[in-house]
């Protein structure tokens, strides 16, 4: 850990960063709140934010506890429901949604059902939720997860979410929208986005402190890594800053 911020800090700055004005995005509980309110307060203020439990483009004061807190309709264009919600990213209505996963393979399928066999597994996740609606509909999906090798994995134990299922064309094929999946992998060690012909994943960048030799041994699949390969940029002082205001407890950020 840098003495300047967290590790925490660093991915939820990174993961802001990917978000544009004026867009729209399915926010789940803990880092993806956080990132997408970093976002609404500095580069992206006409950000849609939308919450599972229906509130839709809310101007959130503080870090809500979950989707369910009040807080998340907090001056919303609209207090709807699970449903509506939803059904608007069904509608093609949602362009980035944020997942977390167990288990990730080189073409961004995600596991959060189940870790060993169905029948007699070795741990028993909490299953999709909304993830595999998320997964499938919205046009961008960002995964925010911790990397290893138990975890960065060739193949799933168990398909929860799609991401480019077998390769390319395979969403298409499943009847799902053309031109949606994956767009980018936030870990502890690195961001990746997935080559546009193999729909393979790819690093894009090393935290600071990362190398690329770090990356392959915390993979249990072969990355692709370009001949050039960036470095994230660190939170600044004032970025540090919101986030405390963002999240005064510390509940996400940390003290």
């Amino acid at each position: 850990m840098n003495e300047d911020y967290t590790p925490t800090e660093l991915l939820a700055y990174v993961a802001a960063g990917l978000l544009e004005d004026g867009k729209s995005v399915f926010v789940g509980t803990g880092l993806p709140m956080i990132a997408a309110m970093l976002a609404q307060r500095t580069h992206a203020p006409n950000l849609l934010i939308i919450f599972e439990a229906g509130g839709i483009g809310p101007q959130v004061p503080v870090l809500p506890i979950s989707v369910g807190d009040s807080r998340t309709f907090y001056r919303a264009v609209a207090a709807s429901s699970m449903h509506e919600v939803m059904s608007a990213g069904q509608a093609g209505y949602v362009d980035y949604g944020f997942l977390g996963a167990a288990q990730i393979d080189p073409y961004g399928n995600l596991n959060t059902t189940v870790i060993g066999e169905w029948d007699h597994p070795l741990v028993r996740l909490p299953g999709s939720g909304g993830a595999n609606d998320i997964g499938s509909f919205c046009w961008r999906t960002i995964i925010v997860m911790r990397q290893d090798k138990r975890r960065f994995v060739e193949h799933l134990d168990f398909l929860t979410t799609p991401g480019y299922l077998d390769g390319p064309g395979a969403r298409e094929r499943a009847g799902l929208p053309a031109g949606s999946g994956p767009y980018r992998v936030i870990t502890q060690l690195g961001l990746y986005d997935f080559d546009e012909d193999s729909k393979r994943m790819r690093l894009l960048a090393t935290h600071p402190g990362v190398t690329v030799d770090d990356i392959c041994a915390n993979s249990a699949f072969e990355l692709i890594i370009p001949d050039q390969v960036g470095t994230t940029e660190p939170p600044s002082p004032q970025v540090r800053r919101i986030l405390r205001e963002i999240d005064p407890t510390g509940m996400v950020i940390g003290k």
